[in-house]
């Protein structure tokens, strides 16, 4: 049952001035259970009613037909409150979550829908760094959301494969590498000439002209420059795919800048058609009213993010039909995403409103930022390798006998990781810490972990199938397992939440109340007892909470040990 649209019918019958909806967005959950459930203000009212707030509160109250699952309907300070039966309350919430086990908060709103979504994009020949995880993990989380509500996801990996800096990579290698350093070192070793590049070309900036040289040859067919490239290329790949396999991360399509190389020009030659290319020393440009213009080509006739992004657009649109297409890249990226959906606007595509581009905040280690052409990064793949190793040391010092403790080493330090990234709103820059990523006390994916372990654990101590029919829903009213239930009866919500802000942190945000919650239950009430109506109303609670935090968990990309 869901109790806010049941409320929700029961107010819109005797406020007919407001929708349906509309009444639901006003409804509220009071911060102290005393203040009732749910509660809806008066005060949008008083202008149509022309009552006091408290007035229209007192008279509601008087006519409203209280149904079965509501105890009680109070009025105060111009709030209608409305307190739920317990017991009701804890039937109908768990006993959804039983019946529904793994798809509690799946919803089919989503069918016959499809929504790209393009995340992760690392630079090829450039080291995944941990300024990379935002994206990938932030990306990964929305596809996994939004799958959950019946969406049809198209991940995308636009990878960054084309450009001038390919060009300054062939120099690099001619002039400072090997084939034996690269097939020996991967990625490494063309950061490290990349690197160099950087610094020779600040005092020999003939080498900048000697790149774009090789990048027009790569972009005229030539064969050696497209050889290197290519190869480049794998060995990119090769590195990327280790990091997400860590992650458990896939794509669906991989297609990169280069895929759209010959489908610029087309585009081009519309933008022309439309008259909406105009000519600025030598490039080309289209006009925006509210912003700097959108440059398509550069004087040379060499193309720009702009150009490739417009172009994989129309072709996403064409090849998936999109409902959505959304761009989960920095805060940095705002304008140039601004632009060019700005021009999709002016081309007449009425699909320009279903681009989406979702901005996050830099990370940073307590070292200070990060800097490829400076060397100064973090390589992510090492980042995930110690996390797991510290996580190997703290289970050798808490529990040095657990089973399977290099898999779950591995679960705990990459799930502390991610969880660490998504517990924060994406607009926040995150500072990575690893006293507080892998604090298995603070509000960390540990934590929310070792809760799901718990869970497990007490489950397995009992060894008993949970019979719905023999549950005494009535023994779970005390305070703490009715916050336990509040909690649950929220997470459908919160999934919708998470989906329609675009905000991971709301699930991650959400399973660490709910963890919270159910260790005050843990603490407060003892469950393997011997009185079976207890133990098996008790354990049935257990069991909604392990399976909510499963899910919870793996909405955000991080697995959940049984055992800890």
């Amino acid at each position: 049952m869901d109790f806010k649209l049941q409320i929700a019918d029961l107010l819109n019958s005797k406020f007919k001035d407001f929708s349906k909806e509309e009444i639901i967005s006003m409804i509220e959950i009071p911060p102290n259970p005393e203040m009732g459930d749910y509660a809806f203000p008066c005060f949008r009212l008083a202008k149509i009613f022309r009552k006091s707030p408290a007035q229209i509160a007192e008279d509601t109250v008087k006519v409203i037909e209280k149904p079965d699952f509501i105890k009680e309907i109070k009025n105060v300070s111009g709030y209608i409150n409305f307190y739920i039966d317990k017991t009701k309350f804890a039937f109908y919430v768990l006993s959804e979550v039983l019946d529904k086990k793994e798809t509690y908060g799946s919803s089919n709103e989503g069918n016959g829908k499809n929504i790209v979504i393009d995340y992760s994009a690392p630079n090829i020949a450039k080291p995944f760094h941990v300024g990379h995880l935002r994206s990938t993990v932030i990306g990964g989380s929305i596809y996994r959301i939004f799958k959950k509500l019946g969406y049809n996801c198209i991940g995308v990996n636009h990878l960054g494969d084309w450009g001038t800096q390919f060009g300054k990579l062939i120099v690099a290698y001619k002039k400072w590498g090997s084939k034996e350093a690269v097939e020996k070192d991967g990625i490494k070793e063309l950061m490290r000439i990349y690197v160099l590049f950087h610094e020779k070309a600040e005092k020999d900036p003939s080498l900048e002209e000697e790149a774009r040289k090789w990048f027009t040859k790569m972009e005229n067919g030539d064969k050696e420059a497209l050889d290197l490239w290519n190869w480049f290329k794998d060995i990119s790949l090769i590195e990327f795919n280790k990091v997400y396999d860590l992650l458990g991360i896939k794509f669906d399509s991989y297609a990169g800048e280069s895929f759209y190389n010959d489908k610029m020009d087309k585009v081009i030659e519309e933008l022309e058609q439309k008259g909406l290319l105009k000519e600025s020393e030598g490039a080309k440009i289209v006009e925006l009213e509210d912003m700097p213009p959108c440059l398509i080509t550069k004087k040379d006739g060499s193309t720009l993010y702009a150009t490739r992004d417009i172009t994989a657009a129309i072709y996403r649109k064409n090849t998936y039909d999109f409902n959505k297409c959304i761009y989960v890249t920095a805060l940095a990226q705002n304008l140039h995403f601004a632009q060019w959906f700005k021009v999709i606007e002016k081309m007449g595509y009425d699909w320009y409103k279903d681009l989406i581009h979702v901005p996050f905040g830099l990370v940073s280690m307590e070292t200070g930022k990060l800097s490829t052409r400076k060397g100064n990064v973090v390589l992510l793949e090492e980042i995930l390798k110690e996390a797991i190793e510290k996580t190997k040391q703290i289970i050798n010092d808490k529990n040095p006998n657990l089973e399977n403790k290099d898999i779950i080493a591995e679960q705990v330090g990459i799930g502390a990781v991610i969880f660490n990234d998504l517990s924060n709103n994406r607009i926040k820059d995150v500072v990575f810490s690893w006293d507080k990523v892998l604090n298995f006390d603070g509000e960390t994916g540990p934590y929310v972990q070792y809760t799901h372990a718990r869970a497990c654990s007490v489950l397995r101590k009992a060894n008993i199938n949970i019979d719905k029919e023999k549950i005494d829903y009535s023994i779970l009213t005390d305070p703490a397992s009715v916050e336990v239930i509040r909690l649950m009866e929220q997470f459908p919500e919160k999934i919708k939440e998470a989906a329609n802000k675009l905000e991971p942190s709301f699930i991650a945000r959400y399973i660490i109340d709910l963890s919270q919650a159910f260790n005050k239950f843990y603490h407060d009430n003892p469950i393997l007892v011997e009185d079976e109506k207890v133990k098996i109303a008790r354990l049935a609670l257990v069991y909604g909470v392990k399976t909510i935090l499963y899910i919870g968990l793996d909405l955000l990309g991080i697995k959940a040990p049984e055992k800890m």
